[in-house]
């Protein structure tokens, strides 16, 4: 599986995130400027500091905003995993380090608890698997 950077269409979904927050301190700092009387240069040199705070967070959550729903289940068929429990026909597995529901495929037999096994399809949370044969 190759690793993507982040591409326009990322940093357009997280810019529109922080339209909101920068919208919102905009309104806060009127409303605090007509009680403590502030600067017109200070509200805008903090508006600009909060939109350079978000551009250099944005290396370090870009990945956030770039998550696709369909990529995330496809990417659970074909990993392999260790079963936890017998499964026969459902049972618990383990892949990734996380423990997944999981049921034997219909054509394949049961599988005992240790045995390696191969994730071919998902439906929901459950996983179905079948034993893995190492290729």
């Amino acid at each position: 599986m190759r690793k993507r950077g982040w591409s326009f269409r990322i940093f357009v979904r997280y810019v529109l995130f922080q339209v909101p927050e920068v919208v919102l301190l905009y309104l806060l700092l009127i409303l605090v400027g007509r009680v403590v009387a502030l600067p017109t240069w200070f509200i805008w040199s903090l508006m600009a500091l909060w939109v350079i705070k978000d551009l250099i967070l944005f290396p370090a959550v870009w990945r956030a905003y770039g998550q696709e729903g369909k990529d995330d289940a496809i990417s659970m068929v074909g990993p392999r995993g260790i079963a936890e429990d017998r499964l026969d026909p459902s049972g618990y597995i383990r892949v990734h380090g996380e423990l997944w529901k999981a049921e034997v495929m219909a054509d394949s037999p049961s599988i005992r608890k240790g045995e390696k096994v191969t994730v071919r399809g998902i439906r929901g949370l459950k996983l179905f698997v079948e034993p893995d044969r190492g290729t």
